[in-house]
C-alpha cells in the first residue's frame, strides 16, 4: 500500500495505527491521498467520512486533552450526524449506519473491531464534557452551542452515575421545551427533548412537536432544516445554529425523504419526530413519492404497519394517515 500511493511504509503504518493523525498531513498529499485511493477502487461513501473521521478526531483530544485558552470545537460549527457517529463509534462500538453493511477483510495478527477508546479515555471524556457543558451554559448565549452539542453527546454515557447527571442537566432545561414556536433556543430545546427520549422519557419531546414545531411556520423551516443538515442533505458547513431559521434553504428534498425514511425504520424512540418531519416534508413537496418509486413502496409498506400499531401518538396517527394518502395518490 505504501508502494501503492507513494509514502514511505512508516509513513503508512503510523496512519494505520493512529500514530500519526490523518488531520495533521498537508492539505494537498491528503487530497493526492483521497484520489489515490479512490482510483484503486476504495468505497467513495467510506471516502467521503474520511472529513467526519478527522473532525471527531479533533473532538474528542480536545475534550479529553484540552488545551488552554483554546476554543472546544464543539464551539466552532454543528456537527453532523456521521461526525456524531463516529465519535459513538469510539464510544461504544457502534458501527455507523454507512458502514454497517461493508464486509471486513481478513488482517493478519490481532486486529481491532472498531476504533474503541480505552474504558479509562472513555471515562475522562464523559467527565470532561459533563465539565464543559456545565461551563458553557455560564457563558450564557454565547455557550449555546456548544453546551446542546455537548450535553447531546453525554446522553451517550448509560453508566448509572451518568445517566443520573445527564437526566437532571436535561431537566434542568426543560423549560425551554414549553415555550411555544421558533426561539433563540429552539435548537437546544429540540436537541434536550431528543436526549431525553433516548434516555427512556419520551413526553418531553412529544411536548416539543406540539408547541414548539406543529403549527409554526417558521419553527416547521427550522425542524426541516435542521434534518436536511444533519441528513446530508446541506452540504455546507455551518458554524451555528442560525442556518435553522434562513427559510428555504437549497438542499436536496429526495436525499431528506430517504433520510427520514431509514430513520423511521432504526430510531423507534424518535418516531413522533420522524413522522412528523416527513408528513411536513410530504405536505409541502407532494410529488417527492414519484421521485424515488422504490423508496415510496418501502415508506408505504412501513407506514401501514405503523398505523396497524397502538403504540404511536393520536398526533402521529393523524399525520401517518395523511403520509399514507399522499404516498397512495402519488404513487408511479
Amino acid at each position: 500500500m505504501a508502494e501503492a500511493i507513494g509514502v514511505d511504509l512508516a509513513t503508512w503504518q503510523g496512519w494505520e495505527t493512529g500514530r500519526r493523525p490523518l488531520a495533521n498531513v498537508k492539505a494537498g498529499a491528503l487530497l493526492n491521498l483521497r484520489r489515490r485511493l479512490l482510483a484503486m477502487g476504495a468505497d467513495p461513501h467510506a471516502l467521503h467520512l474520511l472529513d467526519s473521521a478527522m473532525d471527531a478526531d479533533r473532538i474528542i483530544s480536545a475534550t479529553v486533552r484540552p488545551e488552554n485558552a483554546a476554543p472546544h470545537p464543539l464551539a466552532d460549527w454543528v456537527h453532523t450526524r456521521d461526525t456524531a457517529d463516529m465519535i459513538v463509534w469510539a464510544l461504544n462500538g457502534t458501527v455507523p449506519l454507512v458502514l454497517a453493511h461493508h464486509s471486513t477483510p481478513g488482517r493478519r495478527g490481532p486486529v481491532a473491531k472498531a476504533p474503541l477508546l480505552s474504558a479509562s479515555d472513555r471515562r475522562l471524556f464523559f467527565a470532561q464534557l459533563r465539565d464543559t457543558a456545565e461551563s458553557a451554559v455560564r457563558a450564557g448565549d454565547g455557550g449555546l452551542l456548544l453546551h446542546r452539542q455537548a450535553l447531546y453527546l453525554c446522553s451517550y454515557d448509560r453508566t448509572p452515575e451518568a445517566i443520573s447527571w445527564t437526566g437532571h442537566a436535561l431537566h434542568t432545561r426543560r423549560d425551554l421545551i414549553t415555550v411555544r414556536g421558533w426561539t433563540p433556543h429552539w435548537a437546544t430545546a429540540r436537541s434536550t427533548a431528543v436526549a431525553l427520549s433516548r434516555l427512556g422519557d419520551p413526553q418531553p419531546l412529544l411536548d416539543f412537536i406540539d408547541r414548539a414545531i406543529a403549527d409554526d411556520d417558521a419553527a416547521e423551516t427550522a425542524n426541516l432544516n435542521y434534518w436536511a443538515y444533519w441528513l446530508g442533505s446541506i452540504q455546507e458547513p455551518q458554524p451555528n445554529d442560525g442556518f435553522m431559521r434562513q427559510g428555504t434553504i437549497n438542499w436536496e428534498p429526495v436525499r431528506l425523504l430517504r433520510g427520514l425514511t431509514a430513520g423511521l425504520h432504526q430510531a423507534p424512540a424518535y418516531v413522533d419526530l420522524y413522522v412528523h418531519s416527513l408528513w411536513a416534508l410530504l405536505t409541502t413537496h407532494r410529488w417527492l413519492p414519484l421521485a424515488d418509486p422504490k423508496l415510496t413502496d418501502k415508506l408505504h409498506a412501513h407506514t401501514c404497519g405503523l398505523l396497524d400499531h397502538n403504540g404511536i401518538s393520536p398526533r402521529s396517527r393523524r399525520e401517518l394517515n395523511a403520509v399514507h394518502y399522499v404516498l397512495r395518490e402519488n404513487r408511479a
